[in-house]
């Protein structure tokens, strides 16, 4: 049991530990990013419960509606809730990159006791499958959330709104096409993966800029 435990939570601590370390400029308060790192958690049995009852009250008509509304729609609205009232407003918020760090701290807290779950129910031996594809999915899912914020609080307050809607609705978007791929692939591995290299390519890419941003205000800040 434990072996499996250590094999569900390992991949979410290696992602956010890249994620958090990547941030160089002033690094955020460990207790924070660990307590939205559990705030992630106690999302889980919530919407495993709500999902639950969709599928056995046949609520579910078909792929698209389990992919996009049961799945993606309840699990990014409450990780974007949960960023958005617990951490946007708070003076530790002061780095574009900072957003990044605390949208893939909600992410992976989901993703890791969702994967514990998931390996106590099927075995160990779905291990590395489950940390290439869904803890990894949805680390890209918290960068690219958390970009969009970052971007909106550090943005003229015209584009904030704007920007705002993107990171809640370009994840969404994001995981939905995600879920409908193994939902309707039978050889799914051909579609999900470009998908995860596209997904990769696009959060390293949200990060080289949000890292960019972060040396601009700071630079800013400091000739003031």
């Amino acid at each position: 049991m434990w072996a499996i435990i250590s094999a569900g939570i390992a991949p979410g601590l290696a992602l956010l530990s890249y994620f958090y370390l990547k941030d160089e400029y002033e690094t955020e308060p460990l207790s924070l990013v660990l307590r939205m790192f559990l705030y992630g958690t106690f999302l889980v049995f919530p919407l495993m419960f709500i999902q639950y009852v969709l599928k056995v009250e046949d609520m579910l008509p078909n792929p698209f509606v389990e992919a996009f509304l049961a799945t993606s729609l309840l699990e990014e609205f409450f990780k974007w809730f949960v960023f958005y009232y617990a951490i946007y407003d708070r003076c530790e918020f002061n780095e574009p990159y900072d957003g990044i760090v605390y949208g893939v701290s909600v992410s992976l807290g989901f993703a890791t006791l969702e994967n514990i779950l998931y390996l106590l129910a099927n075995g160990v031996e779905f291990a590395v499958t489950r940390a290439l594809l869904p803890v990894s999915s949805h680390a890209l899912f918290g960068v690219i959330m958390g970009f969009y914020l970052g971007k909106a609080k550090f943005s003229l307050p015209e584009r904030e709104k704007g920007y705002i809607l993107l990171s809640f609705l370009l994840p969404f978007l994001f995981h939905g096409i995600y879920n409908y791929i193994l939902l309707t692939q039978e050889q799914w591995i051909y579609y999900i993966l470009p998908f995860m290299i596209f997904l990769w390519w696009l959060a390293l890419r949200k990060v080289k800029l949000a890292r960019i941003m972060t040396i601009d205000i700071t630079q800013s800040s400091s000739q003031a």
